[in-house]
């Protein structure tokens, strides 16, 4: 009897690229582990062994894009040197970026319930929270930024940020436009409501 390897190297995350790779090209609704299966090569039953159901698939998927997303946002904060401002706009042009490549996948994030799924979605999603709350935390430290709760500052700079996010996707704005959005943004949270 000829049918397809059970075993994959690394079965996982080849069904994690395949599933991002569809949800990017063909949408949520085409994602399906029968499919991943096909695509990765391996029998239909392998995926079962790394995700119970779709449900898991999709948890699995916005667990992968807060991880990278969060890795990302320290990259772009570590690079930017020393100055606040400086860091707040690689911080936010970072996570525009990423909403822009891969709009689908941070869709899927933004749907998923956390607190009623896989608790790795929710400590994906707190490492990501964790990277602006501590860069809202060093700004209100050294002043560069008002003082007040962190966290509503957190939300009100995500929200911006998002918003930007969501006119470049939609293609509201284009590439320059974004980048004095981005500007514009820092400027105002780094000088504060007047």
């Amino acid at each position: 009897m000829t049918g397809r390897p059970y075993h994959h190297g690394n079965l996982r995350a080849a069904l994690l690229a395949e599933a991002e790779r569809t949800l990017r090209d063909q949408g949520i609704d085409q994602l399906s582990l029968r499919d991943l299966a096909r695509q990765a090569g391996v029998s239909h039953a392998a995926p079962r062994r790394h995700f119970a159901d779709r449900q898991a698939l999709l948890d699995a998927l916005a667990e992968t894009g807060y991880l990278r997303l969060a890795d990302e946002l320290g990259a772009a904060i570590a690079a930017a040197g020393d100055d606040y401002q400086s860091r707040l706009r690689a911080a936010a042009t970072a996570y525009i970026r990423f909403a822009t490549q891969d709009a689908a996948l941070l869709e899927l994030m933004n749907a998923v319930k956390r607190g009623q799924h896989a608790a790795a979605v929710d400590e994906a999603f707190g490492r990501l929270f964790t990277t602006f709350d501590d860069l809202i935390r060093q700004g209100q430290r050294a002043g560069e930024l008002r003082s007040g709760d962190p966290d509503r500052i957190r939300l009100m700079v995500l929200a911006s940020v998002q918003g930007i996010a969501a006119l470049a996707t939609s293609g509201a704005v284009d590439a320059a436009q974004t980048g004095e959005l981005i500007a514009d943004t820092v400027a105002l949270f780094a000088r504060g409501p007047r």
